[in-house]
Protein backbone atom coordinates (compact mmCIF):
# COMPACT_ATOMS: atom_id res chain seq x y z
CA UNK A 1 0.00 0.00 0.00
CA UNK A 2 2.88 2.11 0.44
CA UNK A 3 4.25 1.68 -3.07
CA UNK A 4 0.84 2.72 -4.15
CA UNK A 5 0.75 5.60 -2.24
CA UNK A 6 4.37 6.51 -3.52
CA UNK A 7 3.54 5.66 -7.00
CA UNK A 8 0.48 7.78 -7.26
CA UNK A 9 2.67 10.83 -5.70
CA UNK A 10 4.99 10.88 -7.91
CA UNK A 11 2.32 10.39 -10.66
CA UNK A 12 0.71 13.69 -9.16
CA UNK A 13 4.34 15.25 -8.98
CA UNK A 14 5.73 14.86 -12.38
CA UNK A 15 2.82 15.30 -14.47
CA UNK A 16 2.76 19.11 -12.98
CA UNK A 17 6.31 19.53 -14.60
CA UNK A 18 6.86 19.59 -17.91
CA UNK A 19 6.70 18.49 -20.90
CA UNK A 20 3.02 17.12 -19.15
CA UNK A 21 2.08 20.20 -17.57
CA UNK A 22 -0.57 21.35 -19.37
CA UNK A 23 -3.59 22.06 -17.36
CA UNK A 24 -5.69 19.12 -18.42
CA UNK A 25 -2.60 16.22 -17.73
CA UNK A 26 -2.56 18.07 -14.28
CA UNK A 27 -6.51 17.39 -14.08
CA UNK A 28 -6.52 14.05 -15.45
CA UNK A 29 -3.65 12.47 -12.88
CA UNK A 30 -5.54 14.36 -9.85
CA UNK A 31 -8.91 12.82 -11.04
CA UNK A 32 -6.60 9.07 -11.39
CA UNK A 33 -4.96 9.38 -7.87
CA UNK A 34 -8.13 10.87 -6.36
CA UNK A 35 -10.29 7.42 -7.73
CA UNK A 36 -7.11 5.01 -6.26
CA UNK A 37 -7.49 6.69 -2.87
CA UNK A 38 -11.48 6.53 -2.80
CA UNK A 39 -11.41 3.06 -3.97
CA UNK A 40 -8.08 2.22 -1.73
CA UNK A 41 -10.55 3.80 1.25
CA UNK A 42 -13.66 2.03 0.17
CA UNK A 43 -11.61 -1.48 0.76
CA UNK A 44 -10.18 -0.08 4.28
CA UNK A 45 -13.87 0.52 5.00
CA UNK A 46 -15.13 -2.65 4.55
CA UNK A 47 -12.70 -4.85 5.92
CA UNK A 48 -15.11 -7.63 8.06
CA UNK A 49 -15.07 -10.91 8.98
CA UNK A 50 -18.13 -13.31 8.32
CA UNK A 51 -19.18 -16.00 10.34
CA UNK A 52 -21.87 -18.23 8.78
CA UNK A 53 -22.73 -22.06 9.79
CA UNK A 54 -20.22 -23.39 6.29
CA UNK A 55 -16.90 -21.14 7.49
CA UNK A 56 -16.09 -17.29 7.72
CA UNK A 57 -15.48 -14.75 5.13
CA UNK A 58 -12.55 -12.82 5.75
CA UNK A 59 -12.93 -9.23 4.03
CA UNK A 60 -9.55 -7.33 3.81
CA UNK A 61 -8.07 -4.59 2.29
CA UNK A 62 -7.05 -6.44 -1.42
CA UNK A 63 -8.49 -9.98 -0.89
CA UNK A 64 -11.43 -11.81 0.02
CA UNK A 65 -10.99 -15.15 0.57
CA UNK A 66 -13.89 -17.67 1.69
CA UNK A 67 -12.47 -20.17 4.62
CA UNK A 68 -14.21 -23.48 5.65
CA UNK A 69 -14.54 -23.91 9.47
CA UNK A 70 -12.55 -27.05 9.17
CA UNK A 71 -9.77 -24.91 7.61
CA UNK A 72 -8.93 -22.72 10.62
CA UNK A 73 -6.72 -24.57 12.85
CA UNK A 74 -6.02 -21.81 15.39
CA UNK A 75 -7.13 -18.17 16.40
CA UNK A 76 -4.05 -15.82 17.65
CA UNK A 77 -3.79 -12.29 18.77
CA UNK A 78 -0.35 -12.45 20.42
CA UNK A 79 1.37 -9.17 21.92
CA UNK A 80 2.88 -7.58 19.05
CA UNK A 81 -0.21 -8.48 16.40
CA UNK A 82 -2.13 -4.94 15.51
CA UNK A 83 -5.11 -8.16 14.41
CA UNK A 84 -6.11 -11.26 14.75
CA UNK A 85 -4.19 -13.53 12.59
CA UNK A 86 -6.13 -17.40 11.87
CA UNK A 87 -3.46 -20.21 11.66
CA UNK A 88 -4.57 -22.50 8.17
CA UNK A 89 -4.60 -26.22 7.89
CA UNK A 90 -2.58 -25.39 4.64
CA UNK A 91 0.50 -23.88 6.97
CA UNK A 92 -0.20 -20.46 5.81
CA UNK A 93 -1.42 -17.62 7.97
CA UNK A 94 -4.41 -15.26 7.00
CA UNK A 95 -4.71 -11.58 8.91
CA UNK A 96 -8.26 -10.77 10.05
CA UNK A 97 -8.07 -7.20 9.54
CA UNK A 98 -11.46 -6.21 10.83
CA UNK A 99 -10.84 -7.66 14.56
CA UNK A 100 -8.02 -5.24 15.48
CA UNK A 101 -6.27 -4.66 18.74
CA UNK A 102 -6.38 -1.07 18.80
CA UNK A 103 -10.34 -1.86 19.43
CA UNK A 104 -9.25 -2.73 22.82
CA UNK A 105 -11.58 -4.60 24.67
CA UNK A 106 -14.13 -4.83 21.70
CA UNK A 107 -11.41 -6.21 19.83
CA UNK A 108 -10.17 -8.74 22.60
CA UNK A 109 -13.95 -9.88 23.12
CA UNK A 110 -14.48 -10.53 19.28
CA UNK A 111 -11.18 -12.55 19.25
CA UNK A 112 -12.14 -14.71 21.75
CA UNK A 113 -15.92 -15.14 19.93
CA UNK A 114 -14.31 -15.95 16.82
CA UNK A 115 -11.96 -18.60 18.76
CA UNK A 116 -15.02 -19.86 20.41
CA UNK A 117 -16.28 -20.08 16.84
CA UNK A 118 -13.76 -21.70 15.11
CA UNK A 119 -13.43 -24.50 18.26
CA UNK A 120 -16.88 -25.05 18.22
CA UNK A 121 -17.73 -25.72 14.19
CA UNK A 122 -13.70 -26.29 12.90
CA UNK A 123 -14.15 -29.96 14.47
CA UNK A 124 -16.12 -32.76 12.41
CA UNK A 125 -18.69 -33.90 14.55
CA UNK A 126 -18.43 -37.23 15.94
CA UNK A 127 -21.44 -39.66 14.66
CA UNK A 128 -24.66 -39.42 17.08
CA UNK A 129 -23.29 -36.05 18.13
CA UNK A 130 -25.81 -33.18 17.80
CA UNK A 131 -24.60 -29.97 15.92
CA UNK A 132 -23.91 -26.99 17.78
CA UNK A 133 -26.46 -23.83 17.12
CA UNK A 134 -24.83 -21.79 13.69
CA UNK A 135 -22.79 -18.34 14.53
CA UNK A 136 -25.58 -15.38 14.67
Amino acid sequence: MGALAVGGSLFVGLSARAPLASAAANTWSFVAFAAVVAVLLWRLGGVRATPSADGLVVRNILRTRRLAWAEIVAVRMTLGDPWVVLDLADGTTLPVMAVQRADGERGMAEARRLSTLVRRWGETPEPGSSEPDAPQ
